[in-house]
């Protein structure tokens, strides 16, 4: 049996509780229905956290995935632009060549006929050196070339953060030896192959780099590229010598390989799709091509024969890529079904019932709303006691 006192208000500290436990339960329905989650915390289901995190991860990777493959099939769609512009001229030359090799004509009509072969012939190799995406030149083959040995004057104490050869390199071979110099009054690097004894230069006007960034010194000519960083001293000499020399390393090749990522996780086999690209250069299409001519009767014979080769090399070349195209399409079809299915699981765990939870906000308004009243009338209690000392 409770007493009735005015110093405890017992109903009113039980009537405050529970005021103040519906508010917080109403302010934590506010919360995920303006979140759109039902998971804000680990303390409102800690495995669907963990395992919905992981799920959005992968999500978000896939994205990323299905925006890799897309890129990649367009990349494949510019070299096979390019192949189809290649075989047109092709076409071409054999026809030029058809036409020389005929007994109505002169040496002068065939000399006549030869320059254009030999302009078309250009423009092949310059479709394949000019076919590029975001960088990478996709029909000129690749190279393997790498500085070696690096001279202990041009490390990256030095300023010399790192030497690298471009696809369009052809004054090096495999073996080949080469010093650096610098001129702090022109600002310029000077490349020299000690093994040919050529020398190649860059722009003037060559300075370091502020500090934490780094700067590209293009070698003209060489195919070379320095990469400065912000310890070069750009106003001191370098003089080439055995302490700024490197050997070259590696070779060209008709084939460039590339890798795209097509997957979320770390296995080559799995998530990755390799595609090679063959060079669409005549040397490449067919031994001898580059320096053919149908200047006379029997040069264009042997011309013919090289443009057929050329033709079922570059037909080759892209069934391969036509095949790796499709493979990219239906990889980026597959992706967008486990996106979707894995966006499904991730919803599944973490996304709110809002109908439910709506239902169980209007609840918990109620309740505030009768603890505040019955917490103004818990209050009023002990003032009713006191008439009894009047």
């Amino acid at each position: 049996m409770s007493t009735l006192n005015v110093i405890s208000n017992f109903a009113a500290n039980v009537a405050h509780r529970h005021l103040s436990q519906a508010s917080s339960e109403a302010s934590n329905s506010v919360a995920k229905l303006s979140a759109g989650s039902r998971v804000l915390a680990a303390k409102d289901d800690a495995a669907a956290l963990a395992i919905g995190s992981r799920l959005n991860s992968e999500v978000e990777s896939l994205k990323q995935a299905g925006v890799n493959a897309g890129q990649a099939v367009s990349m494949l769609q510019i070299a096979d632009g390019a192949m189809a512009r290649t075989n047109d001229i092709l076409v071409r030359m054999k026809t030029l060549a058809v036409q020389s090799s005929s007994g109505q004509l002169s040496n002068t009509e065939r000399g006549l006929l030869n320059q254009e072969y030999t302009a078309l012939r250009s423009e092949v190799d310059r479709i394949a050196n000019d076919t590029e995406f975001n960088g990478t030149k996709l029909l000129a083959g690749s190279d393997t070339f790498s500085a070696a040995n690096t001279g202990t004057a041009i490390e990256a104490a030095d300023g010399f953060e790192q030497i690298s050869f471009t696809n369009d390199t052809g004054a090096f071979t495999s073996g080949n030896t080469v010093q650096i110099a610098y001129d702090a009054t022109a600002d310029q690097f000077t490349v020299t192959n000690t093994s040919t004894g050529v020398s190649y230069t860059s722009d003037a006007g060559v300075s370091a780099p502020t500090a934490g960034s780094f700067r590209d010194v293009n070698i003209n000519g060489a195919g070379i590229t320095i990469t400065l960083n912000s310890l070069f001293n750009d106003t001191a000499n370098v003089t080439a010598g055995a302490g700024t020399q490197f050997d070259v390393n590696g070779g060209t090749s008709n084939t460039l390989s590339l890798d795209f990522r097509i997957g979320t996780g770390t296995e080559s086999t799995e998530d990755e799709i390799t595609v090679s690209l063959d060079s669409a250069k005549a040397s490449a299409l067919s031994a001898g091509l580059d320096t053919s001519t149908i200047d006379t009767n029997a040069n264009a014979e042997t011309a013919i024969g090289l443009i057929d080769t050329a033709i079922d090399t570059l037909a080759e070349n892209r069934a391969q890529l036509g095949a790796s195209q499709n493979r990219l399409e239906f990889a980026s079809a597959n992706i967008a079904t486990s996106m979707e299915n894995t966006e499904a699981a991730r919803s599944a765990l973490m996304d709110l019932d809002v109908a439910a939870e709506m239902t169980n906000f209007t609840s918990k308004q109620i309740l505030m709303q009768s603890g505040v009243s019955m917490l103004a009338q818990a209050n009023q209690m002990p003032q009713n006691l006191l008439r009894l000392l009047g």
